[in-house]
């Protein structure tokens, strides 16, 4: 359980002070999600069961949460710029990936569809691969510029394109259309590979822009070292919820000691090993978030913390009620 007692999240959320600083007055009245200078952000993977999944659907889910900083999914914004659809239902597929990746057995039929997938989506990636090729940059400067006159920063991008699978053409136009966007760094999914995290980190710099690398349960205090020395555009995208369940001992330890290196961090409530590792609404489970924003605030560490909603959605709510939830908590822990 968490080590400070925080009051149930699910006030209302609101206030009229200024988000950020005084050349953005226009945002005046708005929620704000700056709370004693940690700076509270959202995955928009946290949106991924609502109905509508365009880009200005996505962007009113956040504001509608009380949010003012995301770590943008690459789905909508490619979409929006009008990338071919896809095959694949990403919603049953990532949901397949993530019971695997958790240790559930599949099903003899839940594995012919995973694979079918799979291989679905390996072709249509080669069409995507050249559709970036040539696709034109303005309709992501109008994404940056809806979602500035909204107040919103986008601080990360997250496309799928930054794979070992994934052409030199494509991480540039990663990196190139991240830089559009406002983005400070790249997410992806650590690939576990030092020949190609020396790439990526040798191509941010470059590019001048971070690549942080994301951990579920492989996730150790060392995982990311061999990155770290490779590149100083190499960095981290640690996720806390995951690095308890992965069963390491000092949660709040590894933040102190590589918060320099930190780019962003994703926030849930899992469940240590021996409690069965269970995502659950925060304040149930055993993740320090309490400690860690209040370690952040202390410190200064200037790095955004983003929501990542992954515990089952209840009955009657949605994901924006939700994720209104977890930022209200984060206020709440942040005094």
């Amino acid at each position: 359980m968490q080590t400070t007692a925080v009051a149930a999240a699910g006030t209302a959320l609101g206030g009229s002070s200024v988000f950020g600083a005084p050349s953005i007055l226009k945002y005046y009245g708005q929620p704000e999600s700056l709370v004693k200078g940690v700076q509270i952000g959202v995955i928009t993977y946290s949106y991924r069961s609502m109905p509508d999944q365009g880009i200005e659907a996505v962007l009113k889910y956040v504001t509608d949460s009380g949010l003012h900083a995301i770590e943008l999914m690459g789905d909508p914004a490619e979409t929006y710029a009008g990338k071919p659809d896809t095959p694949v239902d990403r919603r049953a597929f990532y949901g397949l990936l993530r019971k695997q990746r958790e240790g559930e057995e599949l099903s003899a039929d839940e594995q012919k569809s995973l694979k079918e997938m799979q291989d679905a989506l390996a072709a249509y990636n080669k069409v995507v691969a050249d559709w970036r090729s040539s696709v034109s940059p303005d309709k992501f400067r109008d994404i940056r510029k809806m979602y500035d006159d909204a107040g919103v920063r986008i601080y990360a991008f997250k496309p799928n394109a930054f794979g070992k699978d994934n052409t030199d053409a494509e991480i540039n136009w990663g990196f190139n259309t991240a830089k559009i966007l406002g983005a400070s760094h790249v997410t992806l999914e650590h690939p576990g590979d030092d020949a190609h995290t020396k790439k990526l980190g040798e191509m941010a710099k470059a590019h001048g822009i971070y690549v942080a690398y994301h951990g579920h349960e492989q996730q150790t205090p060392t995982l990311w070292d061999t990155a770290l020395k490779q590149s100083p555009y190499n960095a981290m995208n640690l996720d806390l919820g995951h690095y308890v369940a992965a069963g390491n001992a000092d949660p709040l330890g590894i933040i102190r000691q590589k918060h320099d290196r930190i780019m962003s961090m994703h926030l849930k409530d899992r469940q240590t090993p021996a409690h069965g590792k269970g995502n659950l609404p925060w304040g149930q489970g055993d993740t320090p978030i309490v400690d860690a924003l209040q370690l952040m605030k202390k410190n200064g560490y200037g790095f955004p913390a983003s929501i990542e909603l992954e515990y089952e959605i209840p009955e009657g709510s949605d994901a924006v009620q939700e994720v209104r939830k977890c930022l209200a908590y984060c206020k709440e822990a942040l005094g």
